[in-house]
């Protein structure tokens, strides 16, 4: 009995498992096909469709309560009310395919919708154009048996490249980013042509997006979005939209917890938000608005990172697919919805040319006295008729047929005046013209399908243009915008290094992503993370935030071999190394000692004092040591030997200059960001104190410091190169008040630095046309148009004097928008200064 039991236990235990399997396998399949992933035939999921089609039935040209269409669509859906209302609100604020009335929630501040039984909507127009035609549409049962649902909608635009899509299965998800409406018809216009074409996303809310490693929206691509950030002024930033899928209040919480954890430092950040997205950043005193800005990139929601993952369902399987070809597909599919929906149309004209034409014999030919003889039956009646139509059937385009006849008999006798046959002949004659169209559009359904993309655009295009800015982004380093929110203190004697020393020598303000590099008297090196508390070496002699890639700042050192008690001298960077290693800078001997250390930001050569020890046989005893007799070399080097004998104190004679070369600064053009990699322009070799002139468009100029964490607008800008108080600006503005363009030549006389200053005349839509700092600048001019055309070089520097910079300046000629001008080449080599273009 117990092993019968055994057995029945064993069986029962089979089949569950086995059904387990099946039942997984049929919910995953339920849920990737039925509700979490898009069809490629139209863009839409199930519950988006149902919803459409049940608007599409519902539609009278007014607008009806949400709560309505959730109970209309619950006739095709299986679901309850709330998915249904949902999907219908997530429809509605793409604002495509629905149009609204009411308050529909808010994806940029995250606020929900109105109630259904308070909000109302419709089909929109464009919806009506591209996504329903009851004869091309393949029609399904709904889920009770009831009533017929499409099975795809007939759509004629590429709405899932649109709309975007996002959904998560079992075991599979999907994300597909929106693009831009117009981008799309002229991508698939381009495609009809044999041209090619490019796709990138565009989101309603806005922003900045680095599409470099996009990828086509396949999986392993990736787009960095950006809020837009502008500065008001030193004191205050404001966010003017939010990265998508991101809202104002968690953009906000972001920035309140990046603040809380050091990150950054504002007063306080305030929500203004009404028609258009505005988040007021007030910074702390001393705080860089530019170092702000990018620390709100770098440490909080104004930048995100979305990974895209085009999945799609395609003949009844979940299919990964690029952005490009889910575009080919769609003109594919809508030129064939296209090529079906001419065939229907031919048979329809040509079943009613044919219809027009048997009615026009029939009454013509008098073949309607057929039924006003006396036949026995109405059969007969019939025969008879279709007898009389026999001479004429080669001028028909196929067999009459029974119900042909029926339909003839049904008409009114009156058909028989002239005035009427008349009109039957120009019906025939216009469905002719039709019939033709029709066949030239199939022979041509390339053209035609172009055609029809070019009326979308032209109907629908409108207000439709690209919201998202596509735009190459810089990479920020982390710990080069991290706030200094910690102190690093020191215990020289006992060696250690961290942020809880409190009670001893406090050293200097760092972000806890910063590393700290410490030296002892021994000759150690060490470079740790900020912590607590960390055992550098007993006797530490200096230490300091590091920065990688620092090729400047140098280590001036004599130290003692504790072997053979030779003291030698070097000087080295430290510009990369192994986190938490020990580097030994003497020869390795343990009784190694560091008699002198500095360190110098900028390659600077001092001079020591060296006394050597009483007893010492040297003859002599002190001397003057020169650091600038020294290469700088690398941290392994042992270095030159300073001298033989015991040293008793080396002592500072005099600070030395810098001997490394000028610092070269080049701009870079495509992110607005000064460098030392040679990336852009050359502004010219910079030493410590030397500045930076900008010049904008707007007609300001400003002054700056050579921080490399600096941000500049590049589209705002007309020049920028090393600052030279000597230099004369010459400078053409248009004074739009006079409709004339005045000319002035200046010097900068101001000297506060990242202040801006407006040198042409202030007014309404003025504006600078050229500026340079040329010695010699020739104005090249072109005005007028065909046979008018004038052209003129001008020296200004001949016909214009030096004035102050506020001058309103000299008139140089009638303003006219055929006007050009552009500085012409310099007749002296080296005169004509660096334009930025």
């Amino acid at each position: 009995m117990a092993k019968k039991e055994k057995q029945e236990y064993k069986h029962s235990d089979s089949g569950i498992s086995g059904q387990y399997k099946t039942w997984f396998l049929d919910y995953a399949s339920y849920v990737i096909l039925e509700r979490a992933v898009p069809a490629i035939e139209d863009g839409l999921k199930p519950v988006q469709r149902r919803i459409l089609h049940a608007m599409k039935e519902m539609d009278d040209g007014r607008f009806n309560k949400v709560a309505n269409i959730i109970g209309q669509s619950m006739q095709y859906h299986p679901h309850g009310d709330a998915s249904i209302g949902d999907a219908i609100v997530n429809l509605g604020q793409k604002d495509l395919l629905i149009e609204t009335q009411g308050n529909w929630g808010d994806v940029r501040t995250g606020d929900e919708a109105a109630a259904p039984r308070y909000i109302e909507a419709r089909p929109s127009k464009f919806a009506l154009e591209v996504a329903f035609n009851n004869k091309t549409t393949n029609w399904q049962l709904s889920y009770d048996g009831r009533k017929n649902e499409p099975v795809t909608l007939p759509m004629k635009f590429p709405l899932l490249l649109a709309q975007g899509a996002e959904g998560i299965a079992v075991g599979l998800a999907t994300k597909i980013l929106p693009h831009n409406f117009c981008e799309l018809i002229e991508a698939t216009i381009k495609y009809y042509k044999g041209k090619k074409f490019e796709l990138f996303p565009d989101f309603s809310t806005g922003g900045m997006i680095d599409i470099s490693n996009y990828n086509d929206g396949l999986r392993g691509g990736k787009v960095r979005v950006r809020a837009r950030i502008e500065e008001v002024d030193k004191k205050t930033l404001v966010i003017k939209d939010v990265p998508f899928g991101t809202t104002t209040t968690q953009l906000i919480d972001s920035i309140i917890k990046a603040n809380d954890n050091g990150k950054i430092k504002i007063k306080k950040v305030t929500d203004n938000t009404a028609a258009e997205v505005e988040i007021a950043v007030d910074l702390a005193a001393g705080i860089s608005p530019d170092i702000t800005i990018d620390a709100l990139y770098a440490f909080t929601d104004c930048e995100v990172s979305i990974s895209p993952n085009a999945c799609v369902i395609e003949d009844q399987k979940p299919v990964f697919a690029g952005a490009s070809q889910l575009l080919k597909f769609s003109a594919d599919h809508t030129r064939n919805l296209l090529k079906l929906e001419l065939e229907i149309k031919l048979r329809e004209l040509q079943d009613k040319w044919h219809y027009t034409s048997l009615e026009k014999i029939f009454f013509e030919e008098k073949i309607y006295k057929e039924l006003e003889k006396k036949h026995e039956t109405w059969d007969k009646v019939i025969a008879a008729i279709d007898k009389a139509f026999v001479p004429f059937k080669k001028l028909l385009q196929r067999d009459v047929t029974r119900e042909d006849i029926l339909r003839l008999t049904e008409k009114p006798v009156r058909r028989i005046y002239k005035l009427d046959i008349d009109d039957l002949i120009a019906q025939i004659k216009s469905l002719e013209d039709q019939i033709d169209e029709v066949r030239h559009h199939l022979e041509f359904l390339t053209e035609y399908a172009i055609s029809y993309y070019e009326e979308l655009l032209k109907k629908f295009g409108k207000g439709r243009e690209r919201k998202t800015e596509i735009k190459l982004f810089d990479t920020i380093q982390a710990k080069a915008v991290a706030i200094a929110n910690t102190k690093i203190y020191v215990n020289r004697s006992e060696g250690f290094i961290g942020t809880s020393l409190r009670k001893d020598e406090f050293v200097e303000d760092c972000s806890d992503l910063d590393d700290i590099i410490a030296f002892t008297r021994s000759g150690k090196m060490k470079v740790v993370k900020v912590a607590d508390k960390v055992f550098i070496g007993k006797d530490i002699i200096h230490v300091a935030v590091f920065r990688r890639d620092d090729d400047r700042t140098t280590y001036n050192m004599i130290y003692a071999d504790g072997k053979k008690g030779i003291s030698y001298a070097k000087r080295f960077n430290v510009t990369s190394i192994t986190r938490d290693k020990e580097y030994d800078l003497t020869k390795g001997d343990e009784k190694s000692k560091v008699h002198y250390f500095s360190v110098n930001p900028n390659g600077e050569a001092e001079v020591v004092h060296i006394l050597l020890t009483p007893g010492c046989s040297a003859r002599n005893k002190e001397f003057d040591f020169y650091f600038e007799t020294l290469e700088i070399r690398s941290r392994t080097s042992i270095g030159n030997q300073v001298t033989k004998y015991p040293i008793k104190s080396v002592k500072l004679v005099e600070k030395g200059k810098s001997t490394l070369d000028q610092r070269q600064l080049w701009f870079d053009e495509t992110f607005g960001r000064l460098n030392t990699e040679q990336k852009g322009l050359l502004l010219g070799d910079f030493e410590g104190d030397d500045k930076i002139l900008v010049i904008y468009k707007d007609g300001s100029y400003e002054i700056t410091s050579q921080e490399v964490t600096q941000r500049f607008e590049v589209d705002e800008i007309e020049l920028i190169e090393k600052f030279d108080p000597e230099r004369i600006i010459t400078a053409v503005y248009l004074d739009n008040e006079k409709l004339q363009y005045n000319v002035k030549r200046f010097k900068i006389e101001t000297h506060t630095l990242n202040n801006k200053f407006v040198f042409i005349k202030e007014g309404k839509d003025n504006r600078l046309i050229k500026a340079t700092t040329a010695e010699e600048p020739i104005l090249q001019m072109q005005t007028g148009r065909g046979t008018q055309v004038r052209k003129a070089k001008i020296k200004l520097h001949k016909v214009v004097d030096v004035m102050g910079w506020k001058a309103v300046g000299n008139k140089l000629t009638d303003y006219s928008k055929s006007d050009q001008m552009e500085w012409a080449l310099p007749e002296k080599p080296g005169t004509q200064a660096e334009l930025f273009r």
